[in-house]
């Protein structure tokens, strides 16, 4: 049952990490039209350059889930890559469920009332030609953070799988 919940939780993780990758192409062609727009057509798009930190602001909070189940993220490795398995084992629960997920599930909770104020003020940018909708880039926020406690859920069950001797690779790519 572990092991089911350990792919599930890694394909969640995996998905996300896909649509950042998709949100980081996006990006690009997004930064290579305005740079051309400017300085060939010598014109300006508020709405583009928003598009730019919106995009981004996407891609990195979305790509956090990804990076974590990939055990990509960073950590402080001069104690911690000497110890050995099991004690990296203990950690990876301890800070997972103690710290990681509680403090995710806290940021979420509270980001989704800073989203739906958003909504409900039909705020945009202040920017004349800036973009509407302001809560859809604030509603990644709350997202991101619960899903970013569904990939340390995804941990804490990988690392609990590999005590009881199950073996594991992080980076290897959960198909869905």
């Amino acid at each position: 049952m572990l092991i089911a919940a350990e792919k599930a939780l890694n394909g969640f993780s995996e998905v996300l990490g896909k649509i950042a990758a998709v949100l980081f192409l996006l990006m690009l062609v997004n930064v290579f039209y305005d740079v051309l727009m400017r300085y060939v057509f010598n014109d300006v798009s508020i709405g583009m350059q928003e598009m730019e930190w919106h995009l981004f602001s996407s891609m990195f909070m979305l790509a956090i889930p990804y990076t974590l189940k990939a055990d990509g993220h960073v950590r402080v490795d001069l104690i911690f890559e000497r110890l050995s398995t099991k004690w990296q084992c203990f950690i990876d629960i301890f800070g997972g469920v103690i710290l990681l997920i509680p403090f995710c599930v806290f940021v979420g909770y509270y980001g989704i009332d800073f989203t739906k104020e958003s909504f409900e003020l039909g705020e945009g940018s202040g920017d004349p030609g800036g973009l509407p909708y302001r809560f859809i880039i604030k509603g990644v926020i709350p997202f991101a953070f619960f899903a970013t406690a569904i990939s340390g859920l995804g941990l804490v069950v990988s690392r609990i799988n590999e005590l009881r001797g199950i073996k594991h690779d992080h980076n290897k790519q959960v198909s869905l």
